[in-house]
């Protein structure tokens, strides 16, 4: 049985308006259990973090800003949520999630965070609803503790990962590979070690193939010894932020190429769920249980 991740709703830690996306986090274990793809046992609320990870990625003067709540009024708007102590507190054990979620791949081979995937965040700030990067600090993480030596970071979310890929820009121990729409946001890209930038109304076929061509290549040609996977189900043709015109079943094929290759690899990873929009939570559910559902039938 795989390891979650999982993030108890604060109460109001978001303004009314985000709330409809985030009741994911409280549907999706239910389902889970609901459908016995997991036992309760499975899962994990993580503890408050240790500073020293998020210091080895995130600057102090901007983490303790985001702490004492006195960010620059401009730093708070490019981050998109009024700050509270509830929001922070959140943002902190998803990333404490990852990390142990990384560490409890290593011995099982897979670990999921029901949350995570704030691929916005860079070192200096936070944009787009991302305050801290959960999956950047879990992969450093295991470098300094050297559970790691070489870390693919694979991200499939419908938005480039463009604070990851600031933050790894001059490392050699961890290969960023983004996958995205390429008129989606962030307008302004980052450079990954490898980006594929997909045009509006990419679907099944052409992106299942890119994908099979370029994840089996990367793992041979960088020869990770860990893997992060961000699993947005924003790649949905019915996504409202999205751009991609790809199905439900499309996207579970998607999880089980990456899982298939981690697991014939003998690669340990880890899996943050990342964005999905769609206009009715039950697609939305549906999309991120399929994820756990491929990774079941995969690690059984």
């Amino acid at each position: 049985m795989f390891p979650i991740a999982f993030h108890p709703i604060y109460k109001h830690p978001l303004p009314e308006g985000h709330r409809f996306p985030m009741i994911k986090y409280e549907l999706l274990p239910q389902q889970l259990v609901h459908e016995g793809i997991v036992s309760d046992n499975a899962f994990f609320e993580p503890d408050m973090p240790d500073m020293q990870p998020i210091l080895a990625v995130h600057q102090k003067e901007y983490v303790t800003d985001l702490i004492r709540l006195t960010l620059d009024p401009r730093a708070v708007r490019k981050i998109g949520f009024p700050l509270s102590a509830e929001l922070v507190e959140r943002e902190l054990r998803i990333v404490q999630g990852s990390i142990t979620g990384a560490k409890k791949a290593l011995q099982t081979g897979i670990a999921f965070n029901i949350a995570g995937g704030t691929h916005h965040a860079y070192a200096d700030h936070g944009e787009a609803f991302c305050l801290l990067n959960d999956q950047a600090i879990a992969a450093q993480y295991l470098l300094d503790q050297k559970l790691a030596k070489k870390i693919l970071i694979v991200d499939l979310d419908v938005h480039q990962g463009n604070g990851t890929a600031a933050i790894f820009e001059h490392n050699r121990s961890v290969f960023t590979f983004s996958m995205h729409g390429q008129s989606n946001y962030p307008f302004k890209k980052e450079r990954s070690d490898l980006d594929i930038a997909l045009p509006d109304h990419t679907a099944d076929d052409a992106y299942l193939s890119l994908l099979n061509q370029t994840l089996p290549q990367l793992i041979v040609s960088e020869r990770p010894d860990f893997i992060f996977y961000l699993s947005g189900v924003d790649i949905l043709s019915s996504d409202k932020l999205g751009k991609l015109a790809c199905s439900l079943e499309a996207c579970k094929k998607r999880d089980e190429i990456v899982f298939s290759h981690c697991h014939s690899a003998g690669i340990p990873v880890q899996c943050s769920m990342g964005g999905g929009y769609s206009p009715d939570i039950r697609t939305i559910i549906q999309a991120h249980t399929n994820t756990y559902r491929v990774a079941s039938y995969i690690y059984s």
